[in-house]
């Protein structure tokens, strides 16, 4: 089985308010060419669009963080990345590392994470405490795993789509 694996940074906080508190949740990065406080949250999909695997950490953490999620499914077949997983100290023999361009079967993810910012707002979040924001991107994986699947059973004479938006309120 192929599954796919990227990141997707999240704000918490806008840059100004930085340091005011000190339990400030978020770390200070560039995401996209501008400063932002927050978290990059990383998925793995299997080749259904279900999220099998997730994991968070602060933004200025090296997407190099997640690759031991990968070795949690090493049993599930190979997973799919772009470069920036790439590692001096070398990759799990399940990833592979695809260049820009290759691979189309990647965008899967890059469409999830477009309908979570549509669907559920996922680009900010203004939680506070790291409880409340893993319950937050837990509910989000069950909540797209169930419409996903919800999906399917009401469009079965469909090919296969990643759609969650008719179900946006």
């Amino acid at each position: 089985m192929l599954n796919v694996i990227d990141t997707f940074p999240i704000e918490l906080l806008f840059p100004i308010r930085a340091g005011r508190t000190k339990r400030q949740l978020g770390t200070k990065n560039r995401d996209k060419g501008r400063w932002s406080i927050g978290v990059k949250m990383c998925w793995i999909l299997n080749v259904l669009g279900q999220v099998v695997a997730w994991h968070w950490l602060p933004m200025n953490q090296p997407d190099q963080d997640f690759l031991p999620l990968v070795d949690l499914i090493k049993d599930d077949g190979l997973v799919r990345a772009d470069m920036r997983l790439r590692c001096k100290k070398g990759i799990p023999e399940t990833l592979k590392l695809c260049l820009k361009g290759t691979w189309n079967d990647r965008m899967m993810v890059e469409t999830t994470f477009s309908l979570l910012t549509v669907v559920c707002q996922a680009k900010k979040m203004f939680h506070r405490t790291a409880r409340h924001l893993e319950a937050r991107l837990s509910s989000m994986a069950a909540m797209f795993n169930v419409l996903i699947g919800l999906d399917r059973r009401l469009h079965p004479d469909h090919k296969f789509t990643l759609s969650i938006a008719e179900f946006s309120l």
